[in-house]
């Protein structure tokens, strides 16, 4: 299951706190565009299911039978994953191993139907996400499904019958039918990305759409579970006892997946999404390290939002998350992909700059200053805009190790709340950390504020 499918959550996360009825009803808190959307995609697949029905005879026995078994399955696969714990942070699964055989190896209608039925056990017995949601991911699947079943059995009309209980059939381990059953494959991945991505941009259109397809983790994930679900429909055609041995080794693949994703959570932010505060610390004292054993330079940031109390106190502690979470997205845009990013805590963001020096550092600093003061949420009809103060120290001129750089940035930083806030400050005494002369003329059309 596709983790784009998380950014639909928060615009909902957003909207909870004006909301005192059940969570199903913040479907209707959502954009009328991606209500539409979501009821589009629903019908679409519903039509479709009931033209399959309509246009099917009696089901064959032997076919009701594989789908009965790759659901069982499933099934097991999922109680192994509730049993093994869901927790925060973890949003992929392999249940594409199973999807993708019903795909392959049966008729249209069994792909659109699967989802269905997996769904539902995901929502009693493993995930009790929003409904909606989960009735969309379900509706995402069958379509998915329905487009590589009817591609691959088009291409090869004798594979919706083949598979019997009987014995094998050699001739669906072929290379043109095994490629083609990647390509359908990929296929599937891609309509369900696609569908979902779209979803996703019309909770949030300020995302990248880049973002929301595929990341290069996303992407491997998704390669994976195309090369399971082959290997699973290729050991169905030869035996359905074999799938007691295909079995475990996917539930071992999910306990590995889950384990990724976990080590992966334990390392973020849950609010911001930046490296939580021990992950930024150790990926900072490698990066100093670095630079102290090659003599490169290096800064670090202090960046801390003025008054935030005040949001707090006068808007709730939920849009005091979605501010934090604006200039989060922004530091991360600001910076370089090398920069290490990190949340300190509470209001607290801390930037690690390799290969900057003190003058790169302040026209940063003055950069994210600028870049923050844009940031807006919407709260109560208005909308809530703050301001940041940015401590900078470096690395050789203020401190030799991590604790040095910070005790410096911070100095500097009461410095920059002490003179006024919503400025940047060096730690160095008697030194200003603002562009002149050139400089100023080099960056004026960047670092502008509005």
């Amino acid at each position: 299951m596709s983790a784009v499918q998380e950014a639909i959550g928060q615009r909902e996360k957003r909207l909870s706190h004006r909301i005192s009825s059940p969570s199903c009803w913040l479907l209707f808190a959502l954009p009328t565009s991606l209500i539409v959307y979501i009821a589009v995609t629903l019908a679409a697949d519903l039509a479709l299911t009931g033209w399959e029905l309509a246009g099917t005879d009696k089901p064959q026995t032997d076919n009701v039978i594989l789908f009965a078994v790759l659901l069982a399955a499933a099934v097991i696969c999922i109680e192994a994953m509730r049993r093994l714990g869901r927790p925060s942070g973890v949003s992929r699964d392999l249940l594409s191993a199973w999807w993708l055989p019903i795909a392959l190896l049966l008729p249209p209608l069994y792909a659109l139907l699967a989802p269905l039925i997996l769904g539902a056990v995901l929502y009693l017995r493993a995930q009790r996400i929003p409904g909606h949601r989960r009735v969309f991911s379900s509706a995402a699947l069958g379509l998915a499904g329905a487009a590589a079943s009817a591609t691959f059995h088009h291409s090869f009309p004798k594979a919706v019958v083949a598979v019997t209980l009987e014995g094998s059939n050699a001739w669906l381990t072929r290379p043109p039918v095994v490629l083609t059953a990647i390509a359908c494959g990929v296929l599937f991945a891609v309509v369900n990305a696609c569908v979902v991505a779209a979803a996703a941009r019309l909770a949030d259109p300020g995302v990248p759409l880049a973002k929301v397809l595929w990341d290069r983790e996303s992407l491997l994930l998704d390669l994976t579970e195309t090369c399971v679900g082959v290997l699973v429909a290729l050991t169905c055609t030869l035996s359905f006892l074999l799938l007691l041995l295909a079995l475990p080794p996917v539930i071992m693949l999910q306990r590995s997946l889950m384990h990724q994703q976990l080590a992966t959570a334990a390392r973020t932010d849950p609010k911001t999404g930046l490296l939580n505060a021990i992950a930024w610390q150790r990926q900072a004292d490698v990066e100093i390290a670095r630079a102290l054993r090659f003599d490169t330079p290096l800064a670090l940031l202090l960046v801390d939002v003025d008054y935030f109390k005040r949001v707090n106190d006068n808007h709730g502690h939920l849009i005091g998350d979605e501010v934090l979470r604006g200039l989060a997205a922004d530091l991360r845009q600001q910076v370089r992909e090398s920069d290490v990013v990190g949340r300190f805590g509470g209001e607290e963001f801390t930037v690690l700059l390799p290969r900057t020096d003190a003058a790169g550092a302040c026209r940063i600093a003055e950069r994210l200053r600028c870049s923050a003061s844009g940031v807006s949420v919407a709260a109560d009809h208005a909308k809530i805009q703050v301001t940041v103060s940015i401590g900078v120290a470096v690395l050789g001129q203020h401190g030799n190790d991590l604790f040095e750089l910070l005790a410096a940035a911070d100095v500097a930083l009461y410095r920059a709340k002490d003179a006024g806030r919503n400025q940047v400050q060096l730690n160095s005494p008697g030194q200003e950390c603002a562009r002149t002369g050139a400089a100023r003329e080099e960056d004026e059309a960047t670092d502008a504020c509005p």
